[in-house]
């Protein structure tokens, strides 16, 4: 019991921080949308864009690796977890997403508008509720 308690913990501190990746990044696109032709603005987005984006790639694998442990090691199991699955897929793809965009910029390629970029924002937090509560409940 001791052992998944501890999986299930840093399972959850890792999920935490790459969420915290998912909803600030599309953040930085909304500041360098905004930035205009501020050279040292840009390239300082540019840079925390590039660490942050790297850093969430890490936290990621990190919890996805403890999630299979639960789910191998502990048999966590459940129609509930293919929906969390295909939802933290969801999660994914709209980090790559936002991790091309930033990449397109240090290419010189343009961004959506920022009210665009705010709203591509929003998704995230509907999704990571519909996720919590599939664990909590697990409804089936």
């Amino acid at each position: 019991m001791h052992g998944y308690l501890l999986t299930k913990t840093a399972h959850l501190v890792f999920v935490i921080a790459w969420m915290s990746c998912v909803f600030y990044l599309p953040r930085i696109l909304v500041n360098l949308a905004e930035a205009g032709d501020e050279p040292s603005v840009r390239a300082r987005l540019v840079l925390m864009g590039r660490r942050l984006y790297r850093f969430g790639h890490l936290m990621f694998g990190l919890s996805v690796l403890l999630g299979l442990a639960l789910w191998l090691l502990f048999g966590i199991a459940g129609g509930w977890l293919h929906a969390k699955v295909l939802l933290v897929a969801l999660l994914l793809a709209h980090y790559i997403v936002a991790g091309r965009w930033l990449k397109g910029v240090e290419q010189g390629r343009a961004l959506p508008s920022a009210r665009a970029l705010r709203w591509f924002n929003e998704p995230p937090v509907i999704v990571l509720a519909v996720i919590v509560y599939l664990v909590l409940a697990r409804p089936f």
